[in-house]
């Protein structure tokens, strides 16, 4: 019995130390997925580009400002006065709705309620996230978000669907300085 035990332990080792090869992948990749992927996503940006440079044609009471974050705005209220706009940390209070690219009600003022929004440290909508910080006190600011800056391709599990443009209307009621930092 002992001999057989022992040639079943050597055998084990000898076995266990052989070189073995690896695995082959099953499948590869030639990146056509990626690239069909930028493609699709630079005609999309395109396309909302497009509508949104219709919308500030049409718009010739009002100048639009491109911002450097791929979005535009324009001031309904302006206040020409030094103040301070708010930065990390501070407490925004703000007042917001949310229109389709046709100017069509998604999300009434009454229904988003006054919101709180502390300065980069919580999660909203990014476009909102720069644009609040371009705001002073008593502005009132309307955005035109493509739908990268807004939900981007989820949507938001609601009204909202993907890849879709937003015109957001923001006025800046008030901002809490942050006392902590």
């Amino acid at each position: 019995m002992k001999i057989i035990f022992q040639i079943i332990v050597i055998a084990s080792i000898l076995v266990s130390c052989s070189k073995q090869q690896a695995r082959k992948p099953i499948s590869k990749t030639d990146g056509n997925f990626i690239k069909e992927s930028i493609e699709r996503n630079k005609k999309l940006i395109a396309s909302e580009e497009s509508l949104i440079n219709t919308i500030i044609k049409k718009d010739t009471l009002k100048e639009y400002i491109a911002s450097n974050k791929g979005y535009w705005y324009k001031y309904i209220t302006k206040i020409e006065a030094n103040s301070n706009l708010p930065v990390k940390g501070d407490i925004a209070l703000f007042d917001y709705e949310i229109n389709d690219i046709n100017n069509n009600v998604i999300y009434s003022k009454e229904e988003l309620k006054p919101q709180q929004y502390t300065i980069d440290k919580q999660n909203i909508m990014m476009g909102l996230r720069d644009g609040i910080k371009l705001m002073k006190k008593g502005e009132t600011i309307t955005f035109l978000f493509p739908s990268h800056m807004g939900f981007g391709y989820h949507g938001d599990d609601n009204k909202i669907k993907s890849n879709m443009p937003l015109i957001c209307t923001v006025t800046l009621n008030d901002i809490k300085k942050d006392t902590i930092n």
